[in-house]
């Protein structure tokens, strides 16, 4: 009896010490992961504009002028000229010269900041517009859309029923496809320091560049008590989709079977 109670209790020992030994692992594989995370932090880079070139004082900085280098994250302030802005000192002569390699500050292009100040106008391709629609979390793909993203706008909206005017049916189609956004939120760049970068965890609205007749389309979408969806494009589809149809409860019950077919024979086959 006492040799079976030895052995349980060996075994209990066994089995606890064998648990404890499993969290402690788990507890140091936390903290190495955290340790990982806070180190890559801290190396992480991104790409800023720089001088190619030495390029002296009072000089109109052109193309050929500026590049890319990479800058560690922690280090890039709001004073530095990021990629997707570098149109906006194009033409702009230096105020001090500027070294080859080096990133380049919007002090040290004339009128930099005032540029910077004007903030989205300049982004604005002429002759288009931008407009700024609401977009819940869900809406914008769980707010993982961010400016320079292209996407197509969804509307659905609930309206009487063609086939039987007394009734209400909800209708869903394709506003617009291959839209630029030039915000989510007040945030108009993809390239951010650690700090600014959560503030795009989480926003309420996304700009897009449109033509005046799709802004008012948008406008008038928004005033009609719907809801408006964007969908995420590859950066590299410029696709058009032709003739897309409304999409209503009887449209989807008679297209499924179609739908699953040409996913099947089209998208599933291509990957596989």
């Amino acid at each position: 009896m006492k040799q079976k109670m030895v052995l349980v209790v060996s075994l209990l020992c066994g089995l606890m010490a064998f648990v404890l030994t499993i969290n402690y692992i788990q507890k140091k594989q936390k903290e190495f992961e955290e340790m990982k995370a806070k180190l890559m932090a801290r190396t992480r880079q991104i790409s800023v504009v720089a001088a190619v070139e030495d390029i002296p004082q009072g000089v109109k900085i052109t193309d050929r002028d500026i590049g890319t280098t990479p800058m560690l994250e922690k280090d890039v302030s709001d004073r530095v000229v990021l990629p997707e802005d570098y149109k906006m000192i194009l033409g702009k002569k230096t105020v001090f010269p500027l070294m080859k390699g080096k990133a380049i500050l919007w002090s040290d292009i004339e009128g930099g900041e005032q540029v910077r100040a004007t903030g989205l106008s300049t982004r604005v391709q002429p002759g288009m517009r931008a407009i700024s629609l609401p977009i819940s979390s869900a809406s914008a793909v769980s707010c993982m859309i961010e400016p320079g993203d292209r996407i197509d706008i969804l509307g659905t909206f609930t309206l009487p029923s063609r086939r039987n005017p007394a009734e209400m049916e909800t209708v869903t189609l394709t506003l617009l496809q291959d839209v630029s956004v030039l915000a989510v939120g007040q945030i108009t760049s993809r390239n951010l320091p650690g700090r600014q970068k959560q503030a795009v965890i989480n926003y309420s609205s996304v700009t897009v560049e449109v033509t005046p007749r799709e802004s008012e389309l948008l406008v008038f979408a928004q005033q009609a008590k719907g809801s408006l969806t964007l969908s995420l494009r590859n950066p590299a589809d410029v696709s058009f989709e032709k003739d897309l149809p409304e999409t209503n409860f009887y449209e989807l019950e008679k297209k499924l079977p179609d739908l699953n077919q040409f996913r099947q024979k089209n998208i599933r086959g291509k990957r596989d």
